[in-house]
């Protein structure tokens, strides 16, 4: 055979190569089945996903229903609640601060916010801006999420700014890493001061709209001109019901920590722009912000004890700048997950392959065990392992987990069912406690029970019923909460409450119902 046979014989060879997916690669219709198992399996009504590869949207697609009442269905522009995922808008509005010159990510917060005050002068004088956004303030897991969890209290940035004050660190500072939310508040209030807009204005002004995510806009849902909108759904034993959005007023504080709404469609741009090192446009002719500080939002600032796994041998784990950082059979991964109120979201990009998936969900429980197991399923094949059976695996420890939560919550409610509550004078405990940051809650009696009520958060009210010794369990009236609480009374000689200390019932209470974090001292009979 002649070489110039030879030579078009493997350039033809070359080409049909290029043409064979990657093992393990998943396809659009092997995505389609991937979700549609997932969905089918764990109780969700809608869910959306999104990949990017080598600078292109490959899959853009809706599955299932925005609202199991309206019976529409989901597609690639119907916007979700992306929760936490929100926290990386944040991070690039301060990057793009910094870029123009207005602050310095070592500033100190009291130089933007003087009145901010944590919960001793060193860490005061020394919180910086970085500090705000990396999790490693020395406070404990969901510090202070009570003064806007669940919706509708009436704590406002003022009470923000001075509440750390009350709160006792769990770690010394800069030293362990331990998840907030308040905090980013606080970086959403120093963009407002530094800008003169405020965080909802900024993000839409200088992120949304030049990358054009035009389905996407800041909570609450009353303000926004969105009419391609999911709905939140909670799963109780099985069976979906719609439930109320969370609740966000921009006058009292802004949204940093987690008020993005926004879609798969619109998302797969977000995550271009960050694979293309802040580059944007039909030629990438536009920057939102630069390299440099694209690398200083994916560098580990707080270290995360790295968690072994023989399937992707890890070696480092940390949090960024608004991102958990971490590494994948050597290569690097960037991601987030979200949770609002029967809204759940994880995103997840592999820079080395130019990668990144998102997954959006909208309903509590089970969506997130579909946003896991469709976007490690998704990132395995580019990765070129093998079919792990994700979905099958999440749903066995969902059902172990779930069913060992449910066990012990019964339990504890055989215990009051049992309890004999003869001996309980309500007198003695009915009154009013007050903690420092959190402010006064009212113990009263109400028809022969006896009832709690936060002053300042009223979706926290519902009966006590006597559980043993001095603690009782508050059965909220709003059951969507789910989050019943045991309140453990501390009693003087004469058998008179004097305080109150509190901690969710279930295991699997979210973290931001902080009621540990709770100190009520009676204060008015």
């Amino acid at each position: 055979m002649k070489k110039t046979n030879l030579k078009i014989l493997f350039t033809l060879l070359f080409a049909l190569i290029l043409l064979i997916p990657v093992s393990g690669q998943l396809t659009p219709g092997e995505i389609d089945k991937l979700v549609e198992d997932a969905m089918e399996k764990f109780t969700v009504a809608g869910v959306a996903v999104g990949v990017v590869k080598d600078g292109e949207i490959i899959h853009a697609k809706g599955y299932g229903l925005k609202s199991i009442d309206t019976g529409e269905k989901v597609n690639e522009h119907t916007s979700f609640a992306i929760a936490s995922n929100s926290k990386a808008f944040t991070s690039a509005a301060l990057a793009i601060l910094v870029e123009e010159g207005k602050l310095s990510w070592q500033d100190r917060v009291i130089d933007h916010i003087p009145e901010f005050k944590m919960y001793n002068d060193y860490v005061s004088q020394n919180f910086n801006i970085q500090d705000l956004l990396t999790h490693r303030s020395g406070l404990g897991l969901g510090a202070g999420d009570l003064q806007f969890w669940p919706s509708g209290s009436d704590f406002t940035m003022a009470d923000l700014l001075t509440n750390f004050q009350h709160f006792e660190p769990v770690s010394a500072f800069r030293t362990k890493y331990d998840y907030d939310n308040v905090l980013y508040v606080i970086a959403g209030e120093v963009i407002k001061r530094v800008s003169g807009e405020s965080w909802e204005s900024f993000v839409k002004q200088r992120i949304l709209n030049p990358l054009e995510m035009d389905n996407s806009c800041t909570l609450p849902v009353s303000m926004s001109e969105l009419t391609n909108l999911s709905t939140p759904h909670l799963a109780v034993d099985g069976t979906l019901k719609t439930i109320a959005w969370h609740e966000h007023d921009p006058e009292k504080m802004n949204g940093a920590m987690g008020a993005v709404l926004s879609n798969v469609d619109d998302l797969c741009r977000w995550m271009l722009v960050h694979l293309n090192e802040g580059k944007y446009g039909t030629n990438l002719e536009h920057q939102l912000f630069s390299a440099a500080s694209q690398r200083e939002m994916w560098k580990i600032h707080t270290t995360i004890p790295v968690r072994p796994n023989s399937r992707y041998n890890p070696h480092f784990s940390g949090y960024g700048l608004g991102w958990r950082l971490g590494d994948m059979n050597g290569k690097m991964s960037v991601s987030h997950t979200g949770d609002l109120s029967g809204m759940l979201s994880k995103t997840i990009m592999i820079p080395d392959l130019n990668l990144g998936v998102v997954v959006l969900t909208n309903s509590y429980y089970g969506g997130a065990e579909v946003f896991r197991a469709v976007s490690q399923t998704i990132v395995d094949g580019y990765l070129g392992l093998d079919d792990y059976g994700w979905t099958d695996r999440y749903l066995a420890s969902f059902q172990v987990n779930s069913g060992s939560a449910k066990a012990k919550v019964e339990h504890v409610w055989k215990t009051v069912e049992a309890a004999n509550d003869d001996h309980i004078k309500p007198d003695d405990y009915t009154g009013i406690y007050e903690d420092k940051w959190f402010g006064r809650i009212r113990i009263y009696l109400q028809d022969d029970q006896l009832w709690f009520s936060s002053l300042r958060s009223p979706a926290l009210t519902g009966p006590l019923y006597f559980y043993r010794a001095n603690a009782f369990i508050i059965k909220w009236e709003n059951r969507e909460l789910d989050a019943d609480a045991f309140a453990i009374f501390s009693l003087d000689e004469e058998g008179k409450a004097q305080r109150i200390s509190m901690k969710g019932v279930s295991p699997d209470i979210d973290f931001s119902y902080d009621f540990q974090d709770l100190d009520l001292e009676r204060v008015d009979e």
